[in-house]
């Protein structure tokens, strides 16, 4: 994945939620284009992050129902709406709240907070893909030990 877009998961309850942060950094190789003089992280980005807490609780969700091999994927956004500016140095609390999720996808309501206010909201729909390659499994695996715990669970093994 390019565009890694949470930095940590604060908490995950699936089914019901998972909450997220992304410090926006000018280091972003974003800003270097948009825009210029002015950085501004772009809309899609933001959906994209809430889409990536939303993909974790949603897989979550589905481990809990001993299906371990399935990668949601973003196939729909409805009502999304950008309410606030999201700028270098800032920092944005994600929350995302399952709202159905079956073996087929699901829907997530998603929210990003600046300074607890309401920056972007999106209801957010998935499918799941099925995940074959052991290699792959366990590269999302670590990806999420790092985003729930900082480190990688047994990096030798």
């Amino acid at each position: 994945m390019r565009y890694v877009l949470i930095d940590r998961i604060t908490e995950l309850q699936p089914p019901e939620y998972a909450k997220g942060v992304k410090c926006v950094s000018l280091s972003d190789d974003i800003f270097g284009d948009h825009f210029p003089g002015y950085p501004v992280m772009p809309g899609a980005l933001i959906l994209e992050a809430m889409a990536q807490l939303g993909g974790v609780l949603l897989e979550a969700a589905m481990r809990e129902q001993d299906h371990h091999n399935l990668h949601a994927l973003l196939t729909m956004v409805q009502r999304a709406k950008f309410r606030r500016v999201v700028r270098p140095g800032d920092r944005l609390e994600l929350e995302a709240h399952c709202l159905t999720v079956s073996e087929d996808g699901g829907q997530i309501k998603a929210k990003a907070f600046l300074e607890g206010k309401v920056a972007s909201e999106a209801e957010l729909m998935f499918a799941f893909a099925k995940v074959t390659s052991p290699r792959l499994l366990q590269t999302r695996r670590d990806v999420l030990n790092v985003w729930l715990h900082g480190a990688v669970e047994n990096p030798t093994g």
